[in-house]
Parts: C-alpha cells; sequence; structure tokens
C-alpha cells in the first residue's frame, strides 16, 4: 500500500506563514501528481494546489500570490508554503497523490492522508 504523512499544519495568526509537508512511501513506482485540498464540515472538497512530476502547477483563486506549492521527486515529498495567511484560511487540508503503484504499473491510484488542521486567529 501507500501512506501519505502530513505534517506542517497548527495555529498562526493572521499574516503570518505555515509550511505544510506531506511524503509519500509505500509501493510506488512513481507519483504522476500530488496535490492539497480544504474541505470544511458539509461541504465538498475543494483544491487548494497542485503539481505534476514534471513540475505544472495549478492553484485555486483564493490563493494565488499567497500559498507556493513545491515536490522532491526522489523525497516523494510535496510542500505547501502557505504565506499571509487569514482567518478564511481556516480548513483541514488534505495531501493527494495520484500513484503508479509497483504491483501494477498499469494502472494510477488516489491516495489521501489523514488531514492536517490549519487554524488563523485574527
Amino acid at each position: 500500500q501507500v501512506q501519505l504523512m502530513e505534517s506542517g499544519g497548527g495555529l498562526v495568526q493572521a499574516g503570518g506563514s505555515l509550511r505544510l509537508s506531506c511524503a509519500a512511501s509505500g509501493t510506488i513506482f512513481t507519483i504522476n501528481a500530488m496535490g492539497w485540498y480544504r474541505q470544511a464540515p458539509g461541504k465538498q472538497r475543494e483544491l487548494v494546489a497542485a503539481i505534476t512530476s514534471g513540475s505544472s502547477t495549478s492553484y485555486a483563486d483564493f490563493v494565488k500570490g499567497r500559498f507556493t506549492i513545491s515536490r522532491d521527486n526522489v523525497k516523494n515529498t510535496v510542500y505547501l508554503q502557505m504565506n499571509s495567511l487569514s482567518p478564511e484560511d481556516t480548513y483541514v487540508y488534505s495531501c493527494n497523490a495520484n500513484v503508479v503503484p509497483k504491483w501494477n504499473t498499469r494502472i494510477s491510484v488516489d491516495y489521501w492522508g489523514q488531514g492536517t488542521q490549519v487554524t488563523v486567529s485574527s
């Protein structure tokens, strides 16, 4: 199986910064893309930022200019640098990885982390 281990969430004041990390491990042949999503209770999960193996990035409009996604392909790790944080950024953030597994290299599988809480105070 594949595990996604998230870290870096916490409590910060408005205007502060956090860096989220997500490391993938397990029976991985390659990772096509990794990303961060957010979800509030009773709401649909939505994309925050994503990055492909070729380092193409996409961002939600509400984080453009404030957040930066990057990855280390050797470590199978994705990072989300979160700057100029606002209380409106208070969510559980979940890591996603689209993985080609070693046990079947003709498919890809989406894996999700357990989520890490980001809370921004006024």
